[in-house]
């Protein structure tokens, strides 16, 4: 049985990033969980709205664990890798998982960047030897923001959710604070068409599409 994790920057970023993957993965039979590394609200304001988000994230994607880092979102440095590390490298020897998703390391958000770079110094393969595969996701509004980069996002690993699509956008009205109406980014729309465009590419109705960084067999 594989053990999944996902890494997210934001409260959010899991579910649009890798969110039909991980129902897909979930009914598969995987034991899947995710790092929360920022606060949903400054200073932990709000704290009965974010446990009842948190309830019903797991619920809906069956999360085994959903971790919590608690760092202030957008208040990440490059001083808070080494504490991004250890408390990362913890949860990893504890949970073990076979495959990591990871927000990639050229989106536009600092915080991604920054999540990116301390994760995957803890994926070296003499100090966590269960780890076989490490994959990079797609964030809309960071991911494809970035123009200049010339190691952009570059998908060459889709997976098939045709069928978990629309759990994954009931799942996403959960952060309903961070869905707007098209042409935002984060819209039903903007997400629906990215689906429909990794499907296009992929020979599917829907997919997500990620990158993969290391694969080991």
């Amino acid at each position: 049985m594989k053990k999944t994790i996902v890494i997210a920057p934001h409260f959010d970023d899991e579910l649009l990033g890798c969110g039909g993957t991980m129902l897909r993965k979930a009914k598969e039979g995987n034991i899947t969980s995710v790092i929360l590394v920022t606060n949903l609200f400054k200073k932990n304001k709000k704290k009965n709205i974010k446990d009842k988000i948190i309830k019903d994230i797991k619920k809906k994607i069956k999360f085994k664990n959903i971790y919590e880092l608690n760092f202030e979102a957008s208040e990440l440095t490059s001083s808070n890798i080494p504490s991004l590390i250890k408390k990362i490298s913890a949860i990893f020897k504890e949970f073990k998982p076979d495959e990591v998703y990871v927000p990639h390391s050229s989106d536009i958000h600092t915080d991604h960047k920054i999540i990116s770079e301390a994760t995957l110094s803890c994926t070296k393969w003499f100090r966590y030897p269960f780890i076989k595969n490490i994959f990079a996701y797609e964030t809309l509004s960071e991911t494809n923001f970035n123009i200049s980069d010339p190691n952009s996002f570059k998908p060459n690993y889709y997976v098939n959710i045709t069928s978990f699509f629309d759990k994954k956008l009931e799942a996403l009205k959960i952060y309903k604070q961070e869905i707007n109406s098209h042409p935002f980014p984060r819209s039903k729309t903007s997400i629906t068409a990215l689906a429909n465009l990794r499907g296009s590419e992929s020979g599917f109705k829907k997919a997500e599409a990620f990158q993969l960084l290391k694969g080991i067999i």
